[in-house]
């Protein structure tokens, strides 16, 4: 082979190796300009099991508002507020325990300090029983519209807390939420000439802005343990509820007529039931959304 083909064979490789350098370099560009601006893939429609945990949840929340208020026609049941929901906060724990167990395995349960838990368990408590003798001396259409004046109360409270501000924007959408709250207020605790309806008593507001307040609190508190102790809504009220429930037991011989439950017929014994099952299914429809959310 003479030099003029030795240099042509050399070029040639030359060329080759370059047009390999400059085919590497391009894939190298375009794999970091899609791990810099990733393509995102757009968002799934409803599928069939969104509307039927919509439809459930639904269903589920409106049955245990209804029917707790039933429950509180019962004169002597009014006064046993702390009992009812001590049985409630029961349910939840074993429910949350049965699913946190290594053979279901919905979520893994973390241990914290009764002591650290002890403050969210006990403004849990009181929004709890405040929601619930809100409903007992209210109208379920006030008991219905006071929590809209949740999410201002939680943005002033954060503002007073750790002074932090919403957009005027926001700010400015809260306005009509609350004078409509104070209307209804106004016309739903006036007397009512001809009505057998029994409209919304003065101790019945009382008692539902008192649980606006408490539920602002444990609202702004559960934000707060989340981060601290990081962990999930269902650890952390896995945690809640059984020291919940020991806090109630302690309170319940000074604040509750227990002699009540002896007396009680069939049909309300059925829809204490019924409140719990309605209870179940709310929990089962998170466990199930919150579950659905890790798997993707």
């Amino acid at each position: 082979m003479d030099a003029n083909q030795e240099k042509t064979v050399e070029e040639h490789e030359l060329l080759e190796e370059d047009e390999r350098d400059v085919e590497k370099a391009f894939l190298d560009h375009e794999l970091a300009e899609h791990k810099a601006y990733p393509q995102k893939t757009p968002p799934p429609g409803l599928s069939r099991k969104f509307w039927v945990f919509a439809a459930i949840n639904t269903l589920s929340t409106a049955g245990i508002v209804f029917v707790n208020k039933r429950l509180f026609e019962h004169e002597r049941l009014r006064h046993s507020q702390v009992t009812i929901a001590a049985f409630h906060f029961a349910v939840t724990a074993l429910t949350l325990y049965a699913v946190s167990r290594p053979r279901i395995n919905v979520f893994q349960p973390k241990r914290v300090p009764v002591l650290r838990i002890l403050p969210l368990a006990i403004s849990m408590i009181c929004n709890v029983v405040l929601l619930n003798l809100s409903l007992a001396y209210s109208s379920i259409q006030f008991y219905q519209i006071v929590r809209v004046l949740v999410t201002p109360a939680v943005a002033l409270l954060n503002y007073v807390i750790v002074k932090a501000t919403i957009p005027v924007n926001a700010a400015l959408t809260l306005v009509p939420a609350c004078a409509g709250v104070a209307i209804v207020s106004y016309f739903d605790t006036a007397p009512k000439s001809g009505s057998t309806e029994k409209a919304t008593e003065p101790i019945g507001v009382v008692f539902a802005f008192a649980a606006l307040f408490t539920s602002a609190i444990y609202t702004v508190w559960i934000d707060k343990y989340h981060r601290v102790l990081e962990c999930t809504s269902m650890q952390l009220l896995l945690n809640q509820a059984p020291v919940s429930v020991l806090v109630m037991l302690f309170v319940i011989p000074f604040s509750d007529d227990i002699t009540v439950w002896v007396s009680l017929d069939s049909f309300t014994w059925m829809l204490v039931l019924l409140v719990s099952f309605c209870q179940t299914l709310v929990l089962s429809v998170k466990l199930l959304t919150n579950s659905d959310r890790a798997a993707s």
